[in-house]
């Protein structure tokens, strides 16, 4: 998981908050708002559980979002373990990196918006072709949903974490 920022044409920041599973490179949440606070990480990523599972762990650079006692509380609740990259070295988290470079060429980049709802709507699309019809090398040219169908049990999903206790 990581941030990225841009603004809209009348100047005002935005951020969205990318959400990627290194598994299948499917990309399972962008949120964009004028704010992402923790407690608004923790939602997305109580949502994704609903749809997903728990994940065993979640990687991320130590930013401020990542590290806030909320983030950590919901983990530790969860029994998910928070991966944090070394300062200075995104490599180490590639997967979302690589991801983050092709969501703003042909997202953040390509468009002025006049809205939050027209970045939504438009990586709501972007989303969809993404995991659904473009071919990924890495994954032997399929695409991420058809990717995680071939490889799961139920031929939906992978199996999920159960939460603890």
């Amino acid at each position: 998981m990581d941030f990225m920022s841009d603004a809209l044409d009348n100047g005002h920041r935005f951020r969205t908050f990318n959400v990627i599973d290194d598994y299948n490179r499917e990309a399972l949440a962008i949120e964009i708002d004028l704010s992402l606070p923790a407690a608004r990480v923790t939602r997305v990523l109580n949502q994704l559980v609903e749809e997903r599972g728990y994940p065993r762990q979640l990687r991320s650079d130590n930013g401020p979002e990542f590290i806030s006692v909320k983030l950590a509380e919901w983990a530790e609740t969860n029994g998910v373990h928070l991966e944090f990259i070394k300062p200075g070295k995104p490599t180490q988290n590639s997967y979302v990196e690589r991801f983050n470079r092709t969501y703003r060429e042909e997202i953040l980049d390509a468009y002025i918006f006049r809205s939050l709802d027209e970045v939504r709507e438009l990586t709501r699309t972007w989303i969809d072709q993404y995991n659904g019809e473009r071919p990924h090398t890495a994954l032997g040219r399929v695409p991420p949903l058809d990717y995680r169908r071939a490889n799961s049990r139920d031929g939906t999903k992978l199996s999920p974490v159960p939460k603890p206790g």
